[in-house]
């Protein structure tokens, strides 16, 4: 494991330091993010213009979560072999041909949006390479926060919420796919030119296969994914789905809808980072208890669908909180217990889990609001994995981390 005086040697061995390479993981992380949300605040729009039902656009703002999140068990694999210097620009690259498939030819039936949108999934795997990246710069006492301010990348979704209807309106409905697919080739230029791997990094010598054969009988891996894909699922839950479902439930505008769910966006980015250094002060199970106790108290208030202000509000600033803190808290604890060499792929599968997390509700949602013509139930449900989860944290999860880091709970 890297020590302080290590992370000093990395500056000069390699031309780059610790914050400098941060920052660039996270500009990378916000960029493939935005790519990623760029379907999500054009549902309604294409739901007029293609005649949709609500489960089909649910479904296709879904796909790109899908695929970003499968592709992410291969893609943290790959990073742990050939280090962020690589992948990072690769991920990049790849991305903008969707994005360019989506501003040109992909808007004019379900069919093509299906496809582009299943492409544009690539931009949601830069996540398993950013992770393992920042932890490899990092000692482990630093490692909680600094994968913390990594997250704040995905206030990506947040650009794609507050710029994406605007950009339509000013210059047509190509225009704010161009403008991502510029910002993505800009970016993968300079991630190639300026990044570095951390001195040290072992690439390993084992096969693909053998490496997630390992992983996933690792498990810190399932425990892990638990937690993400309720927390970090939540998150991407209500990114893909919050505009719809304020639209539908409260009869807002499209931009209106867009830019709260920015804000939903903006707060859980603002305390993913959070959630991590409060992990590397307190311990990262004091964090979850307290982050999942907090969704469950907001789930079951907006089950009762409360008027918008101010109590919709605060029930979903409260649960933005609570998945943006234990996201972080999540990653701080596989940084704790997870072994050096296989952060990437752990990265990977539990990412996966996360973004599975987000795939379903939005689907479920929709089925449910067609069958009941109400969002309650779906709520309700979100309350109770949350809890179920709480105990499995309490109980397991908490008992595998003590065991491993020898470090005492706190509560």
């Amino acid at each position: 494991m890297a020590s302080a005086n290590s992370v000093t040697e990395q500056k000069s061995a390699k031309g780059g330091s610790p914050a400098l390479m941060l920052t660039l993981a996270t500009i990378g992380f916000a960029v493939n993010f935005w790519a990623w949300a760029l379907l999500s605040p054009l549902g309604s729009q294409f739901a007029e213009k293609l005649s949709l039902s609500a489960f089909q656009v649910s479904a296709f703002v879904a796909v790109p979560v899908i695929v970003g999140s499968l592709g992410r068990i291969p893609v943290g694999a790959l990073t742990d072999k050939y280090g962020g210097r690589i992948m990072f620009p690769v991920v990049s690259v790849l991305t903008i041909i969707p994005v360019l498939f989506l501003g040109f030819l992909g808007q004019d039936s379900y069919a093509s949006l299906i496809i582009g949108g299943f492409f544009l999934g690539i931009g949601g795997t830069v996540f398993a390479v950013g992770v393992p990246y920042v932890n490899n710069w990092y000692p482990p006492e630093k490692r909680g926060t600094a994968i913390g301010i990594f997250g704040v990348g995905m206030g990506g979704t947040a650009i794609s919420a507050l710029t994406t209807v605007h950009l339509v309106k000013a210059g047509g409905s190509a225009f704010p796919f161009i403008i991502c697919a510029i910002a993505l080739a800009i970016y993968a230029v300079v991630a190639w030119l300026l990044l570095r791997d951390a001195p040290g990094r072992v690439a390993p010598t084992s096969t693909l296969g053998e490496r997630l054969g390992k992983t996933v009988k690792l498990g810190t891996t399932w425990q892990a994914c638990a937690l993400y894909a309720t927390l970090f699922g939540g998150y991407v839950a209500f990114s893909v789905y919050l505009p719809t479902y304020l639209q539908t439930d409260y009869s807002l505008t499209a931009a209106d809808a867009a830019n709260r769910m920015a804000g939903f966006v903006i707060l859980a980015v603002i305390m993913r980072p959070v959630g991590g250094f409060l992990s590397d002060k307190l311990g990262p199970i004091v964090v979850l208890t307290a982050c999942l106790i907090a969704v469950v108290a907001g789930a079951l208030g907006q089950a009762t669908i409360p008027p918008l202000m101010p109590l919709s509000t605060i029930c979903f600033l409260v649960m933005a909180a609570a998945l943006g803190a234990g996201s972080g808290a999540t990653f701080a604890l596989v940084a704790k217990v997870a072994p050096a060499e296989m952060v990437g792929s752990v990265t990977g599968v539990v990412g996966a889990a996360g973004g599975l997390g987000g795939f379903v509700p939005p689907l479920l949602m929709g089925a449910i609001y067609g069958a009941t013509g109400s969002y309650s139930i779906g709520f309700v449900l979100l309350a109770i994995v949350a809890g179920l989860v709480l105990l499995f944290l309490l109980t397991k999860i908490r008992s595998v981390y003590v065991a491993t880091t020898g470090e005492a709970v706190k509560a």
